[in-house]
């Protein structure tokens, strides 16, 4: 067996919050054991990569942070995990400098395999066979204004572009006492807000001995801790049902913030891509939505380019993001996945053809944000504040997710302050500190 005596140790992660979760949970499992933790720039002696594989782009960036770590620090030793590495191991260990790659489910055990890495250069399960969540508790965390509690892991849908239940394995959930535990672990430490996050949220407790699920997670959340802000991870439109629009706008805790994942206007499209909703049902839903939570964010993930679309399947979904009362647009060019359906559908666009109907939609996007926004210039917001800059400039979030940039002190910084918002630029609300 081989040791490694503790030393620097950087992280850089890509993709979902779930990841960034895990990133904090190695990040605590190192220090415990005696590692320093510095930026990545400063060139580390140990440097974890925490990747994504949702794209090719994302494959891209994990293979450009593993060769910047070596440029860095020529002598540093790399681990590679994370999606990518749960799907192509053997890619990421062929890159020079590379010395571990460890799958999603081993991340927690990764000081055990830096301990061991001679023997096991590639240490990578059958994620698919997993069917317990095996989810840490964090002891602290590291973000400023709020904190992530992952509920849940993996996924069942396989829609046809997705390759993430095969990186992710099947949907499973964390014990409720271990969440609830967590978040009063948090709440005692003053966190301003906290969100829950998951692979497949929407899914949490239908894996559980007794059935549960999210609202039931909720409700327990509200009765048994004092958390102030908590805002959920992305649902899946099928999985917003009334229940959990009315607990939504009867509750003075839950964010009036969603993240839904449209993917396409175009029923035909839809229907390619494995989606169990149609444009129409979409449509009902954010207006059920809006109808009870008025102020609500609500975010579309959309892909553009999906093989096979038309002019006319894309334009459906111009119209239809048009005509919706949403907020904020993450918009993603298709990207060929191996291994899922789609990446052997016939009708591949070319590259230029979908970069143009992402920008469209991105500017679409930003239009959508700014008259959201514009609706909150005289009124009194609650903001969490997240840090600042230069001249005594703080930012933070309010409950509907928009930035807002104000003049304060840094006794501010991690607290919840209330902010009058004078004047909308660009993407961000300005304010100043309510009297």
């Amino acid at each position: 067996m081989s040791t490694f005596a503790p030393t620097t140790v950087a992280f850089a992660t890509l993709g979902c919050k779930t990841n960034q979760f895990e990133s904090a949970a190695m990040r605590e499992q190192l220090e415990i054991a005696g590692y320093r933790v510095v930026p990545f720039a400063q060139g580390a002696d140990l440097v974890v990569v925490n990747t994504c594989t949702v794209t090719a782009a994302t494959d891209a960036q994990s293979r450009n942070l593993v060769r910047r770590a070596r440029r860095l620090n020529p002598a540093c030793r790399v681990v590679v995990t994370g999606c990518y590495a749960q799907i192509d191991p053997q890619a990421l260990a062929d890159l020079p400098g590379v010395s571990l790659v460890i799958g999603n489910e081993e991340k927690r055990g990764l000081l055990g395999h830096l301990q061991d890495s001679a023997e096991n250069r590639i240490a990578v399960a059958d994620i698919r066979t997993e069917t317990t969540a095996h989810i840490p508790v964090l002891a602290s965390h590291t973000e400023r204004s709020r904190a992530f509690v992952q509920v849940q892991n993996g996924c069942d849908a396989f829609c046809s572009y997705c390759i993430i239940p095969h990186a992710r394995g099947p949907s499973r959930s964390a014990p409720p006492a271990q969440v609830v535990a967590q978040l009063q672990q948090l709440v005692a430490q003053h966190v301003p807000e906290i969100v829950l996050t998951g692979i497949h949220v929407g899914n949490y407790g239908l894996d559980l001995q007794p059935r549960s699920s999210l609202l039931e997670m909720l409700q327990r959340i509200e009765w048994e801790t004092s958390v102030h802000r908590l805002r959920l991870g992305s649902i899946e439109p099928t999985e917003i049902d009334d229940a959990l629009i009315g607990h939504l706008g009867a509750s003075k805790v839950i964010c009036p913030h969603l993240h839904i994942p449209l993917q396409a206007g175009d029923d035909a499209v839809l229907k390619r891509m494995r989606r169990p909703y149609g444009r129409e049902d979409f449509r009902d839903l954010v207006g059920r939505i809006v109808t009870a939570v008025p102020d609500a964010a609500i975010g579309l993930d959309v892909i553009v380019g999906f093989p096979g679309e038309t002019e006319d399947e894309f334009e459906n979904t111009v119209r239809l993001i048009e005509e919706l009362p949403v907020t904020h647009l993450h918009v993603f060019p298709f990207s060929k996945r191996p291994g899922t359906a789609a990446a052997t559908m016939p009708g591949h666009l070319p590259g230029d053809v979908k970069k143009a109907r992402a920008e469209r939609l991105r500017l679409l996007g930003e239009n959508k944000l700014a008259e959201f926004a514009a609706r909150f210039v005289g009124r009194e917001l609650e903001v969490a504040v997240e840090g600042g800059g230069k001249g005594g400039q703080l930012k933070g979030l309010t409950r509907n997710y928009l930035e807002v940039r104000f003049a304060g002190g840094p006794e501010l910084v991690g607290r919840c302050a209330m902010v009058r918002v004078v004047a909308v630029e660009g993407s961000f609300l300005i304010g100043e500190l309510a009297g």
